[in-house]
C-alpha cells in the first residue's frame, strides 16, 4: 500500500470500537477513487445543483456528486452524511492543493440590511469566541484544536449580485510560528429560498493564486428561473430569522433559529476548519487526484 493510501485509511477510522472489539473497516482508497472517477463530471459542463441552480463547471475541474462526494470526504477524515451538499469540486491539475464543497442551506430569504453597518473587528471577535467554544468539543473528541489568527480578507458583500466573500486565516493551536497557515476562502450566493456556500480550503501561501479560482466558481453558479434573490415574494416566501452577518460568525442553532447567546462558530464552518490534518489532507488530495485523474471520463 502506498504511503498516502495508508495515511488516508488511518484518517478515516472511526474513534469508537465495534461491538466485537475491532475498529470499523476503513474505506478502500483505491475503490473510492475508482468510483469517483466513474461518476465525476469533467468540465467544461453544466452541472445541475438540485432544483436551485446550475454550475457552469470550467475546464480543468471536475464535479463529484453524491454519494461519492460523502465517501470522498470520509476518505479524508471527515465522515458523515451531508444531505445539504450536492457535491465537491476538485482540480485536475496534480499540483493544485485545494477542494471546494458546495452546500445549499434552505434557510429562506436572508435579509442583507446588516451588511451596511457591520464591523469586521466585531465579527472577528465573535469568530474567535466561537472557535474557543468549538475547541472544547474538539478536545473532548481528541481532535487537535484550532486558532483563528485573523482575516485573510474581511467580509465584503455585493448587494447588486447578492454575493458574500470572506477569508479567515487559522492554524492548529499551539503550532510553531513557521507552521503552515490555513485559509478558508468562503463564498456565498444568496437566492430566494436560501443560499449556496462554496468554501475553498487551502494553505494561506496559495491564497493569491487561488482567489481567482474561488471567484470563478462563484461566478459560474447561475440561479434557475424563479430562484433568484430578486424574485422574492414577501407575501408567500419564508424569511430567515437572522441576517447576513450570521453567515460569517455562524450564529445559528442546529434547528435553524437565531442564537441568543454569544456567537459561536457554526457546525458547517467548524467542519471546514477541521484541525490538525487539514494541510496533510490538501497535500494528499493532490497526490490522490493525480493518481486517479486518468479515471475521469474524457
Amino acid at each position: 500500500m502506498h504511503r498516502w493510501h495508508g495515511r488516508l485509511a488511518a484518517a478515516s477510522l472511526a474513534v469508537g470500537m465495534a461491538a466485537a472489539g475491532a475498529a470499523p473497516k476503513a474505506p478502500d482508497p483505491a475503490r473510492v477513487w475508482d468510483d469517483v472517477g466513474r461518476v465525476a463530471t469533467k468540465g467544461p459542463a453544466d452541472v445541475p445543483l438540485i432544483d436551485q441552480a446550475v454550475l457552469h463547471l470550467p475546464a480543468g475541474e471536475v464535479f463529484v456528486p453524491q454519494p461519492e462526494a460523502d465517501r470522498l470526504l470520509a476518505l479524508f477524515g471527515n465522515p458523515g452524511s451531508n444531505p445539504d451538499m450536492p457535491g465537491v469540486i476538485l482540480p485536475r491539475d496534480p499540483n493544485a492543493k485545494w477542494f471546494m464543497p458546495i452546500r445549499f442551506q434552505a434557510t429562506g430569504y436572508i435579509k442583507d440590511d446588516d451588511a451596511r453597518t457591520w464591523n469586521a473587528d466585531e465579527l472577528l471577535r465573535s469568530l474567535k469566541i466561537g472557535t474557543d467554544e468549538q475547541n472544547v468539543e474538539r478536545q473532548r473528541a481528541g481532535i487537535a484544536q484550532m486558532e483563528v489568527l485573523g482575516w485573510s480578507e474581511p467580509p465584503r458583500y455585493d448587494p447588486a449580485t447578492q454575493r458574500l466573500r470572506w477569508a479567515l486565516t487559522s492554524r492548529t493551536a499551539g503550532a510553531k510560528d513557521d507552521a503552515p497557515r490555513l485559509v478558508n476562502y468562503n463564498t456565498y450566493a444568496l437566492g430566494r429560498d436560501g443560499y449556496f456556500m462554496m468554501n475553498l480550503v487551502a494553505e494561506l501561501a496559495d491564497l493569491p493564486a487561488l482567489r481567482p479560482v474561488a471567484e470563478r466558481q462563484l461566478a459560474a453558479l447561475e440561479w434557475r428561473p424563479g430562484k433568484h434573490y430578486a424574485e422574492f415574494d414577501p407575501h408567500t416566501d419564508r424569511v430567515a430569522a437572522y441576517g447576513l452577518a450570521s453567515l460569517v460568525v455562524g450564529t445559528l442553532r442546529p434547528e435553524g433559529e437565531a442564537a441568543a447567546a454569544a456567537p459561536f462558530l457554526g457546525s458547517r464552518n467548524a467542519k471546514l476548519l477541521l484541525a490538525g490534518a487539514v494541510v496533510t489532507v490538501l497535500v494528499l488530495l493532490a497526490l490522490a487526484w493525480r493518481r486517479r485523474a486518468s479515471r475521469v471520463p474524457a
